[in-house]
């Protein structure tokens, strides 16, 4: 099972749908709940830290993703979070855009696996990582945004400024299944 931090966005249901989809079964948590709460579930194999509008409530994310010994996967405000905790700036972006952008993939390492270098996702950009973290290599950019998709480069975490979980981003559904095959979790 895969949990879902809940930091407020307006996905994180059609992240639950998503997975849903792909044979995956999850749960939505709340971003109150612990690491060792999740941790001490042992059919969780994965966290993904959701989209949300306010980075001030988004409480346990940080220490989630330096401590977790379970794969996770940052999205949007998650990713930011992610990128955050390891010291990585976030701040406004240049184009506060929600709307469709051109990925561009520079390593198609484990999550773009099967995916084209080039791809349409939807994403919001009104805050974004502005520099990569030391332990953390850029997977994915765009015209608008150098840090669309990050990875850390020992442990299996994750992060991206799009959303995979919308019908709007290409090979978003190939993108989850990747994360799952990380996690150890089969997908249909």
């Amino acid at each position: 099972m895969i949990v879902i931090l809940n930091n407020g966005g307006q996905y994180v249901h059609r992240i639950q749908r998503s997975l849903k989809y792909i044979g995956v079964k999850s749960k939505i948590i709340t971003n109150s709940t612990t690491l060792s709460e999740i941790e001490s579930d042992e059919s969780v194999k994965g966290i993904i830290l959701s989209g949300g509008p306010d980075i001030e409530k988004a409480t346990n994310c940080k220490d989630i993703a330096l401590n977790s010994k379970l794969p996770i996967l940052g999205i949007c405000l998650g990713h930011q979070l992610t990128c955050e905790a390891y010291g990585s700036k976030v701040s406004r972006a240049e184009s506060e855009e929600y709307s469709s952008v051109t990925i561009k993939v520079k390593n198609h390492d484990d999550l773009f696996e099967g995916v084209p270098s080039e791809f349409t996702a939807w994403a919001s950009h009104m805050d974004e990582v502005k520099e990569v973290p030391e332990c953390f290599e850029t997977l994915a950019y765009s015209d608008i945004c150098e840090v669309e998709a990050v990875k850390h480069i020992s442990k299996p975490i994750y992060g991206v400024q799009f959303h995979p979980e919308v019908s709007h981003t290409e090979y978003g559904d190939i993108i989850l299944k990747n994360f799952c095959k990380v996690c150890g979790i089969e997908t249909q």
